[in-house]
């Protein structure tokens, strides 16, 4: 119901002391003063852990079997729809400025003592603020240096101090965005990686590009050339016989960069678990599509990570 009214924890709690048909539907009380809506973050966390989603979902089949509303060997069709990280979008520049802002932000929260023979006037006024350069900032070979250098620096300040082996995923992820973002020349000196067609080292294909230091499992996709998104693929299977409702019976989220026909095989080993709906065969020529009442689930959905 909150997904569905577009609202905040916030007012979905606030939604719940005050409206009489959520209570309703929540088996609740009319006096019952609600929850906290941090109650709902929470729930959230504890059902992402483990299979619990499944197991959710696994008991709405066998009710919905029971009933009769979902029948074995059904036809059943699998779209997938783009999943948005909650992250900005960032250059190449941007991202490695906000990954030494971010690595330095941990490493002050968890040991800001590391931080005083490092941190100056300088590295305040470089990495004080998010970093909002542009496409085209000024000195823009400079200032990639010179993010390169602070992050060597940086690296190489918590190794002799013992740190890296206790950091947190801020000073992980610094680490492996250095690596897709600079390279060692002949000499030693810190270079910026470029496409392989200009000479260059080449840099990592994007299924391993990470695009934003507060999300590293988020990726880079595009879908044609009019398509693009940063964050991941939702893979949602439904029910489509001509006889009954039609009702999701898998739900699967991966990288933005797999590809639809990598997910199927998966998809049908979970459809064939007690709770599921097994296919009755394997659709695969889009050019006639078993089944044309399919509605293609919504675009643009966010993923709960936090925004930065």
């Amino acid at each position: 119901m909150q997904f569905l009214l577009g609202l905040s924890d916030r007012q979905a709690a606030e939604t719940v002391r005050c409206r009489i048909d959520f209570k309703y539907a929540m088996a609740m009380e009319l006096d019952d003063p609600g929850f906290h809506h941090s109650v709902l973050a929470d729930f959230r966390d504890r059902l992402a852990e483990g299979d619990r989603a499944d197991r959710l979902l696994d008991l709405a089949l066998a009710r919905l079997k029971e009933t009769g509303l979902v029948h074995e060997r059904t036809t059943q069709r699998t779209d997938s729809t783009h999943v948005l990280a909650a992250v900005r979008d960032l250059t190449r520049l941007e991202l490695i400025t906000e990954a030494v802002r971010a690595a330095l932000e941990e490493v002050a929260t968890t040991s800001p003592h590391l931080l005083d023979e490092l941190v100056d006037e300088g590295w305040g006024l470089r990495y004080g603020r998010p970093a909002r350069l542009g496409k085209n900032p000024t000195k823009p070979k400079t200032r990639i240096l010179a993010a390169g250098n602070d992050a060597v620096r940086l690296l190489e300040h918590l190794y002799r101090h013992g740190a890296d082996r206790t950091s947190g995923p801020r000073v992980q992820g610094l680490r492996r965005i250095m690596v897709q973002n600079y390279h060692r020349d002949a000499a030693g000196h810190l270079r910026w990686r470029t496409a392989e067609k200009e000479g260059g080292p080449g840099l990592p294909p994007s299924s391993r590009t990470i695009v934003s230091p507060y999300d590293t499992s988020a990726r880079y996709a595009r879908h044609g050339h009019i398509i693009s998104w940063k964050g991941f693929s939702a893979h949602l299977t439904e029910t489509c016989a001509p006889d009954g409702p039609n009702v999701i019976t898998d739900v699967a989220t991966t990288a933005a960069t797999t590809h639809d026909s990598q997910v199927l095989p998966g998809i049908h080993t979970r459809l064939s678990r007690p709770a599921g709906c097994c296919p009755p065969s394997t659709w695969s020529t889009p050019a006639t599509p078993p089944c044309p009442t399919w509605n293609k689930p919504p675009a643009n959905t966010r993923s709960p990570s936090p925004d930065r």
